[in-house]
C-alpha cells in the first residue's frame, strides 16, 4: 500500500486502540453496531460499503470516504463500478463534492497502484 493508505490505516487503528482504553459501554455499542451494520445481510457488504461511501462523499467526512475506499477495494470494487459511485455521490452531492471526489480518486488510484 501506499504511504496516504498506511498512514491513514495507522492512524485508525491507532485511535480506534485508545479510544477502546477508556471507553463507556454506549461507545461500546456505537461501535459494534457499526461493525454489525455492514456484515453480510439482506445485502451483501459490497453494496453495504457502496452505500456508505456515497453517504460518506455526500456528508464530507474525509475519514470515511477513505475507510469506505478501503472496503471497497477489498469487496471486489472495480474502477468503472467506482466511477459510478463518485457519480451517483456527485449527483446527491453537488459540487460541493468535488474537493471529496479529488481526495478520493488520489486514494482509490493508490489503493490500485501496483505493490
Amino acid at each position: 500500500m501506499g504511504k496516504l493508505v498506511e498512514e491513514f490505516n495507522g492512524y485508525r487503528e491507532k485511535m480506534n486502540d485508545r479510544i477502546m482504553e477508556t471507553a463507556n459501554t454506549n461507545i461500546k455499542r456505537f461501535f459494534a453496531l457499526d461493525t454489525t451494520s455492514y456484515a453480510e445481510g439482506a445485502l451483501d457488504v459490497k453494496t453495504k460499503e457502496m452505500l456508505g461511501l456515497v453517504a460518506s462523499m455526500v456528508l464530507r467526512c474525509d475519514d470515511c470516504i477513505k475507510y469506505h475506499l478501503g472496503k471497497c477495494f477489498d469487496t471486489g470494487v472495480n474502477s468503472d463500478e467506482m466511477n459510478e459511485i463518485f457519480m451517483i455521490a456527485n449527483l446527491v452531492g453537488g459540487s460541493i463534492v468535488i474537493p471529496h471526489y479529488r481526495r478520493a480518486v488520489e486514494y482509490w488510484d493508490e489503493l490500485n497502484a501496483p505493490q
